[in-house]
């Protein structure tokens, strides 16, 4: 493992550049590599991952330098330590709305004294490698060293979540607040509304102010993020929009 190269980043006063996947593929963390991003971002909630798929990006990213971080699909500890064992340095958690699932959400993030994050034999804890172990000053302090680069997100996409807000700010170990503006729009009374709804953008707004006057951070303050699907989308559309009229020469 290594230091979280998004924190490392935040370290020189500047974001990370972050590259968003929904779907597998390893040849696509290479190029994000090679075209200066700091990490990976998994969509674990919505995307198409199994474990193996996991572990694989990883594995590359890390022979790339990339840190990664994932959207879980939920906040069961089982399902946030498979994460957290393929060496994901990062979670966020969709749907949160209550205190108790923000103090479950840390619980498996962080190990003991903060939390309860369970000790596993993957390269999120070195394969229990005890040579490894040992430059960290043993299990001690990697558990030190895992909980100083990890990061956890709580994402707010409903009514209950925005009216217990106070509540979830106030769990030690939430860095930061993320929005989910499609499902809080529904939530709020407006399915099918725009991201850009004003009842949204109050409730955003609030949001933010209320949580960096608890001493925390927007998930968006960490990192800038490039959604692979959307970078297929508008290449793929502009060059459509340039060739589609090219002539058929003739013989």
């Amino acid at each position: 493992m290594f230091p979280n190269t998004i924190l490392a980043k935040n370290q020189q006063g500047k974001k990370a550049l972050s590259l968003g996947l929904a779907f597998p593929d390893t040849h696509l963390v290479e190029y994000a590599a090679r075209a200066g991003f700091d990490a990976v971002n998994l969509d674990g909630e919505h995307g198409a991952f199994n474990p193996t798929d996991v572990d694989r990006i990883v594995h590359v990213a890390h022979a790339h330098g990339l840190s990664v971080t994932a959207r879980v699909p939920h906040i069961r500890a089982d399902e946030i330590n498979r994460w957290l064992d393929r060496g994901v340095q990062g979670i966020m958690a969709p749907h949160i709305e209550t205190a108790d699932q923000t103090r479950a959400l840390v619980d498996a993030c962080y190990f003991a004294p903060l939390g309860q994050r369970s000790w596993g034999g993957g390269r999120g804890t070195e394969f229990n490698d005890e040579a490894a172990l040992a430059s960290y000053g043993g299990r001690p302090g990697f558990r030190q060293f895992a909980d100083d680069n990890m990061l956890v997100f709580a994402q707010i996409e409903s009514q209950l979540g925005y009216d217990n807000l106070d509540a979830i700010l106030a769990i030690k170990g939430l860095d930061a607040i993320a929005f989910g503006p499609n499902d809080l729009a529904a939530s709020l009374g407006f399915p099918g509304a725009p991201a850009d709804h004003p009842e949204v953008v109050r409730v955003h707004a609030d949001i933010e102010a209320r949580t960096r006057a608890a001493g925390k951070r927007i998930s968006l303050d960490y990192a800038a993020q490039a959604n692979m699907s959307d970078l297929l989308i508008d290449a793929t559309r502009a060059f459509a929009a340039t060739h589609a009229d090219e002539p058929f020469p003739p013989t």
